[in-house]
């Protein structure tokens, strides 16, 4: 059974990860959270239902102060015997979701979304570097090469061009996981991710935003910038899970064996759509009207991305496929999220 620490384990991705990970694998997780930002006991509670102790455990921690001694014998499950020795377990794997995610946020408030996520990484970073797992799974997001032109892909090493103050923390993070994994072999993969939903999603984003909205008869807002609608590649959550559990488990690059460049991937939806598409899609699977308005993306957000995408070629031919196909997705989150309160709150 492999020991693993899961960061943000109250976050949407976090707890679904977590689900995901009991229900696929024998892997033992330590799910860690601040629960004072966006992870909630509620919706660990609301996705995984009564969480099995032979299988997981819950520690609460706010990753932007340092792992201290304590939480760490917890982490390692380290006790001292009656003749003083020391016994602890290995933890395999470190999978890091934790992160401030929210674009807008990060816009009125760049100061605590660059200090948070910047704290986050060095910290857990600086906590691997000590216990050495075998692999460090970071996860960052396709904000980070900026906005993706027409008829192309980004690839995992193109040029880094935030256009947010949350995707340049996210740079951020990439460059000091890329700086441990060279100057300290501390075991980096990172996966780059696109636009992930599912279960249990803050009101916040976008679809959880419309699926509210549409049930309750109000007007959605979909961006434009010069007259075009912006389009976005939706990756269910359950698969994002599944390329976590299948990249860990392909060979690790180190710098120590003369290789320059870390393992990364690009983990991509099925689909790309652009949010007026969405917005249909979901009011006819609720047998909905679909009452919206076109408003200038300048307007409303600074730095606007018109368009992300990621070329996940290198993924798909190791073979990996994702489970879960997109409409079965949004029929299952729209079913999920008028059924729970969670949901529409």
């Amino acid at each position: 059974m492999k020991r693993v620490l899961l960061t943000g384990v109250g976050g949407f991705i976090g707890a679904n990860c977590l689900k995901y990970f009991i229900e696929n694998t024998d892997w033992f997780i330590i799910g860690i959270d601040s629960f004072r930002h966006k992870g909630t006991y509620s919706r660990i509670n609301s996705i995984c239902g009564e969480l099995d102790s032979n299988r997981s455990c819950i520690l609460q921690h706010d990753l932007s102060t340092p792992i201290d001694s304590i939480l760490e014998n917890q982490i390692m499950n380290r006790t001292i015997n009656n003749f003083g020795e020391v016994n602890e377990s290995k933890l395999d794997y470190i999978i890091n979701l934790a992160s401030d995610s929210a674009v807008e946020r990060s816009i009125t408030n760049p100061i605590q979304c660059w200090r948070n996520n910047c704290d986050v990484i060095l910290n857990i970073l600086e906590f691997a570097r000590k216990v050495k797992p075998d692999v460090f799974w970071h996860t960052s997001t396709d904000e980070v090469f900026g906005d993706c032109p027409q008829d192309y892909s980004h690839k995992e090493w193109d040029s880094i061009i935030p256009s947010n103050p949350y995707a340049a923390s996210k740079a951020a993070q990439e460059a000091l996981a890329m700086s441990y994994w060279r100057t300290f072999d501390v075991p980096v993969v990172m996966g780059n991710i696109m636009n992930c939903i599912g279960i249990g999603q803050d009101k916040e984003k976008f679809l959880p935003k419309l699926i509210s909205k549409i049930v309750t008869n109000q007007e959605i807002e979909i961006y434009i910038d010069n007259e075009k609608i912006g389009t976005r590649n939706y990756l269910q959550v359950e698969n994002h899970a599944d390329a976590i559990k299948f990249c860990i488990g392909q060979p690790v690059l180190h710098y120590s064996d003369d290789i320059n460049k870390l393992s990364r991937y690009n983990v991509a939806g099925d689909m790309e759509l652009n949010n007026l598409e969405l917005a249909q899609i979901v009011a006819n699977i609720m047998c909905k009207e679909l009452k919206y308005k076109l408003v200038q993306s300048s307007s409303i957000r600074r730095g606007y991305d018109k368009r992300y995408s990621l070329d996940d070629s290198k993924l798909r031919d190791l073979g990996w496929r994702p489970p879960v196909a997109f409409i079965d997705g949004i029929q299952k989150i729209v079913k999920w999220t008028i059924d729970n309160p969670l949901g529409l709150i």
